[in-house]
């Protein structure tokens, strides 16, 4: 737990053909929050031929990636054979474990879509890494979808408008099944209006999307991510079209190696893993033919 408050700029990262996103976490001053080890917010953007999302096979170790779309559809495909749609609202859970390779396309009817002379489309939202407890890390790899018809509302004022995609806040529970205590909230504000947000987490942390606003009186800017010292009482006050998503959950068990992909409390399996993708080992994800290769980065330095 934070001993005193942190409030953190996002910053801009090019993942590849134009297709860039903010970055909150990890950070110098934070590498997690709670479970999660990663915040990269998507868009919003405008879409073409050119710039859309095109992320290639590519592997994961030792994590949960969470995708969660405001706008937009993505296709996801994964060495389990998967291949889902996500559209605004969904929820994609992904647990890597031991292994798995999966790729982030635009879907074909939204390339059609921009292929024609008046196409348009926008892709806006947020995909986040979840480190999974000590214990399993080496779980079976997995893939679950839950449509946005799946997640409950919270009641937190009549000008407010919160989905509860993870865990429990007070008496009202998520579908999504974690390993770890884990909170994950959205809350869009349809007009000007402050609520209490109560909380009994070991972290807790709040991210700007979009709108403006402040928390606790602090000013809060779009993609800040601000972490108090206390999780367990805050009062959010935003402006008309706010949208703050609230992270939080258990302190992880000990610090986690991250390193490209690759999340786990040992070096060792990382460089294990690193050999596997290397000799194109892991998986193969169906239909797809490309794959991202493994950077040339030195990996993390063993801890005493």
């Amino acid at each position: 737990m934070a001993t005193e408050n942190q409030l953190i700029s996002a910053k801009l990262k090019d993942l590849g053909g134009g297709f860039v996103v903010a970055r909150s976490l990890p950070t110098a001053a934070r590498r997690s929050l709670g479970p999660f080890v990663f915040i990269d917010h998507m868009g919003p953007v405008d879409l073409d031929l050119k710039k859309k999302l095109d992320v290639r096979p590519h592997p994961h170790i030792g994590l949960a990636t969470v995708t969660y779309l405001f706008e937009g559809a993505g296709l996801h495909r994964d060495s389990l054979g998967n291949r889902q749609i996500i559209k605004s609202g969904d929820i994609n859970w992904m647990t890597a474990g031991r292994g798995i390779v999966h790729s982030e396309r635009t879907p074909e009817d939204v390339l059609a879509q921009l292929n024609s002379q008046s196409g348009l489309a926008k892709l806006h939202g947020l995909q986040v890494w979840v480190a999974l407890p000590k214990e399993h890390e080496d779980c079976d790899p997995s893939f679950v979808h839950h449509p946005e018809e799946e997640f409950p509302h919270l009641e937190l004022g009549p000008r407010i408008k919160a989905r509860l995609l993870i865990g429990q806040y007070l008496f009202i529970k998520s579908p999504v099944k974690t390993l770890s205590r884990t909170l994950y909230v959205d809350i869009h504000f349809h007009e000007d209006a402050d609520t209490l947000f109560q909380a009994d987490e070991d972290e807790l942390g709040f991210y700007l999307v979009e709108g403006s606003g402040e928390i606790d009186g602090l000013q809060i800017r779009p993609r800040d991510l601000f972490i108090p010292a206390d999780s367990k009482e805050h009062l959010l006050k935003f402006s008309k079209g706010s949208r703050v998503a609230v992270f939080g959950g258990a302190a992880l068990d000990e610090p986690r190696y991250m390193w490209w992909n690759f999340v786990s409390s040992s070096i060792e399996k990382i460089e294990a893993a690193s050999k596997l993708w290397k000799e194109q080992k892991m998986g193969q994800v169906p239909d797809e033919n490309e794959f991202i290769p493994l950077p040339s980065d030195p990996l993390p330095m063993k801890r005493n």
